[in-house]
């Protein structure tokens, strides 16, 4: 991670997303200063790695699909800590790098559900490698909740942070109730 560069990049979409976009965040004191993190959460468009990067105050390095690490593009992305998941594989690669910077006392960001959902479910299955990660490393898991659409000035995008918790050894059961947190939360709302 080029850390100029990352700081570079925030600053602008900082003032841009709170500028066009007046997102709503709740319970960013659940964001701990020192910490190993595991941000996960619901993936609702292409803007909610930037939504992240704008609020949340610690440097985040997310997993993204391989195919943007080309061209310029590619440029921006490894320059921004970007961790490269090959998706038609079980790409133990990118786990162990995640694994690496969380040893290191920072941040990672996943959407467990592995891409985009586009479907009419409120959320798509979710991959097991948040919780895997976060208990490999002993990494607090952060679940976040991203409600409503992203408008140019229009107040309607909001995204809460819920209270990290230790993952215990039974990761299939710790998958499920991330999901099931998440699912409820995405039932309820945005808090008002």
């Amino acid at each position: 991670m080029n850390r100029l560069f990352y700081s570079i990049v925030r600053i602008f979409l900082k003032i841009n997303v709170y500028l066009f976009l007046h997102p709503k965040v709740i319970g960013k004191e659940n964001i701990t200063k020192n910490n190993s993190l595991v941000l996960a959460g619901n993936h609702t468009s292409w803007l909610d790695p930037l939504l992240l990067i704008a609020v949340v105050p610690r440097k985040v390095h997310f997993l993204a699909k391989v195919e943007l690490f080309k061209g310029i593009e590619g440029f921006v992305v490894r320059n921004m800590g970007c961790i490269p998941v090959n998706r038609k594989i079980h790409d133990k690669d990118s786990l162990k790098s995640a694994k690496d910077v969380l040893k290191t006392g920072e941040v990672i960001g996943i959407f467990p559900e592995g891409t985009i959902n586009r479907t009419d479910d409120i959320v798509m299955p979710f991959k097991i490698g948040a919780v895997k990660m976060s208990s490999d490393t002993d990494s607090l898991l952060v679940p976040f909740v991203i409600t409503g659409k992203y408008r140019v000035f229009g107040k309607s995008i909001c995204i809460e942070f819920l209270p990290g918790r230790k993952i215990s050894d039974d990761l299939d059961k710790e998958n499920e109730k991330l999901m099931r947190e998440i699912s409820i939360k995405l039932e309820r709302g945005c808090k008002k």
